[in-house]
């Protein structure tokens, strides 16, 4: 109780000495000019300085001091800053009505022109990105509108740059959100991309048939180039055929029937040769029926300067036409047998003409016995 009383008492005494009183006033007035004359500036801030309403500076981050009760601070945000552009309706250039909204990030790059040149800029910027949208629209069609946002985004930041620039501020992007036509062109929509479907899927089903038209057009033709070229291959092999065939009857009748003249007149010698006349008459036709069955056989002719016989081929065209190539065994072994046929027949002709025992039985078809009579002949 004693202490209460005695504080009502001491501020008395001090309000009634004046020096103590003025001392205590200037304190307070140091405090509060120290306190106005420091302000501090955030990092990713910038301040501006007015003085008596007077434009002075732009205050750095961090301690600075100003004129205390004169001055007063501005303060404006360095970071990228999102503004929304709330939805516009706007009519496109074929007469759609849409409605759009968008973002718009902006950057203070010029904090002293922010200050003086315009009055919150961001409500400056927010006011001419909505302006500049509609109009950007309103020179598009629709498709174009629902299609193309990067153009929308382009022209409304190159719109926003030549009057942001004077205010010091810098437009980054400009992101056009949403793009709705009304109901009316919704439901028209719809029913566009249905019929382009079904355009689609038809132009799709008829492409399809013309090509399995023409898959199918040229299967049956490479079936029938691969059929006639088979039956053509089929009747070149058999005219092939025939013609050996031909070749090799005609050959085997000529040969057969001058082995039929040799024969018989083989058997007119062994009976001549019987008889007691001493004198042995050798036909000439069968010299010459002899040496023209070895020619047939070999197809040469002897010159006149030479003991070998020349063989005469077939031409190129010949051979190809009746494939002798392919035979060439089966007559090689014919050829060999005719001419061992016509050595022993001509050695049993020249062993009867030199005075041989015709009454002995020679083979023919032998060589080695052949060979035998004509060193062992018997003499008159």
């Amino acid at each position: 109780m004693d202490e209460l009383v005695a504080t009502p008492l001491q501020t008395q005494s001090v309000l009634e000495d004046p020096i103590l009183l003025v001392g205590s006033i200037g304190l307070l007035l140091v405090v509060i000019t120290v306190w106005q004359m420091v302000e501090i500036v955030d990092a990713y801030d910038r301040a501006a300085l007015t003085v008596f309403g007077e434009y002075r500076e732009l205050l750095e981050p961090g301690l600075n001091i100003v004129p205390p009760f004169v001055s007063r601070l501005y303060t404006f945000d360095m970071r990228t800053q999102t503004i929304d552009v709330p939805s516009q309706e706007a009519i496109t250039r074929d007469n759609s009505p849409v409605t759009a909204d968008a973002v718009v990030y902006i950057r203070v790059m010029n904090a002293k022109r922010a200050f003086l040149e315009v009055d919150d800029y961001q409500r400056a910027v927010s006011n001419l990105a909505q302006t500049t949208l509609r109009a950007v629209i309103g020179d598009m069609e629709l498709d174009d509108t629902l299609s193309r946002r990067e153009l929308i985004n382009e022209r409304i930041r190159t719109e926003l740059d030549e009057p942001t620039d004077e205010w010091g501020i810098r437009v980054e992007s400009v992101e056009v959100r949403e793009v709705t036509p009304s109901q009316g062109v919704k439901g028209a929509m719809e029913e566009q991309t249905s019929a382009e479907r079904r355009r689609r899927a038809m132009i799709l089903e008829a492409q399809g048939d013309r090509r399995s038209a023409i898959e199918r057009a040229e299967g049956e033709k490479q079936s029938n180039i691969i059929r006639a070229q088979g039956k053509k291959q089929s009747q070149i092999l058999e005219a092939q055929g025939d013609a050996i065939s031909t070749v090799l009857r005609a050959r085997s009748a000529e040969s057969m029937g001058e082995r039929a003249v040799i024969d018989k007149g083989m058997e007119t010698l062994a009976e001549i040769g019987q008889g007691e006349s001493t004198t042995f008459v050798l036909p000439q036709e069968l010299s010459s029926l002899v040496g023209r069955y070895g020619k047939h056989l070999s197809g040469s002719d002897i010159e006149a300067d030479s003991t070998e016989l020349e063989s005469r081929e077939f031409d190129e065209e010949t051979r190809e036409l009746i494939g002798l190539d392919d035979i060439a065994d089966i007559i090689g072994e014919i050829d060999e047998q005719a001419e061992m046929d016509v050595e022993a027949m001509e050695e049993q002709a020249r062993a009867i003409k030199e005075g041989g025992d015709v009454g002995t039985e020679i083979d023919i078809s032998d060589t080695s016995a052949a060979a035998d009579s004509e060193s062992t002949p018997d003499s008159e």
